[in-house]
């Protein structure tokens, strides 16, 4: 396969993507039901993410924050629901489409998720193998793009993920996520385990990312000055579904005991 027959395989869902305007929801999640056995974890919820925002979904630990993120990207079977990207409905896709609309969104987890046996710029590489086939040179131009893209050094490059920071690993999979010039990316508390100032750090440049490159960011994270510094939307999962969303200051006026104590208790007071 050509790159220009790698590239074309994705222009149905470059169009759709193009054709929902900003603040139109990009994504939608509607009355997913998910059970892991005898246990209930999402019910009747329902959520959309709008395209150009960054989305930061918040809830107690426990409640399938993480489990809806790998609903969405089809990790996790659910039970009942609908999920449509980009205006399509997830179920109707067919296996050429499903990997269409994957080369469409990126991923960062939690840990990074990095591959250990490879460097950082084969670690970026991975999504280009699998989807496209280009040239060796090409790849590495591309990853030393993306890698820089992220505020790492050149010769991180060729480091493996043991002779990274905890910070460096997070840029380093952030890298890897927009290998394929993504329309969404999807990040899995992209803060935890790093200091204050690496985790502002980060923020500020998910936030520039957003106003370069254009994208829609759905961000799982507990961290509050995230929320309140880049997320233009907060939704909060509790009770098997989403209990309210808006901004960081109407998530204050909402009744519930769980949102008070988040939004307006102890800890919040000392941001």
């Amino acid at each position: 396969m050509t790159r220009e027959k790698a590239s074309g395989s994705r222009n149905s869902f470059v169009d759709l993507a193009a054709q929902i305007p900003v603040g139109a929801p990009i994504l939608r999640a509607q009355d997913i039901r998910v059970r892991f056995g005898s246990q209930l974890v999402l019910d009747g919820l329902t959520l959309d993410v709008m395209k150009g925002e960054i989305l930061g979904f918040v809830g107690g630990s426990g409640t399938g924050k993480t489990v809806l993120m790998r609903t969405i990207l089809g990790l996790n079977l659910r039970e009942s629901g609908r999920i449509e990207v980009f205006g399509r409905e997830q179920g109707k896709l067919s296996a050429k489409e499903r990997r269409q609309v994957e080369q469409r969104w990126g991923v960062l987890f939690q840990q990074g998720a990095l591959f250990s046996s490879l460097t950082v710029r084969q670690n970026v590489q991975v999504p280009m193998r699998e989807y496209l086939q280009l040239p060796q040179r090409l790849m590495d131009e591309l990853a030393l793009l993306k890698i820089e893209m992220v505020g790492l050094p050149r010769e991180a490059a060729d480091k493996f993920p043991s002779e990274l920071s905890g910070g460096m690993i997070k840029r380093a999979a952030l890298a890897r996520s927009l290998a394929l010039e993504p329309q969404i990316v999807f990040l899995d508390e992209p803060t935890s385990g790093l200091d204050p100032i690496g985790a502002g750090a980060f923020d500020e440049l998910i936030g520039k990312l957003r106003e370069t490159l254009g994208l829609t960011v759905y961000m799982v994270t507990h961290d509050l000055d995230s929320l309140a510094s880049i997320c233009d939307r907060i939704a909060v999962l509790g009770d098997k579904k989403v209990l309210v969303s808006g901004s960081f200051e109407e998530m204050k006026q909402f009744q519930h005991p769980w949102v008070q104590e988040y939004f307006c208790g102890t800890r919040a007071l000392r941001r």
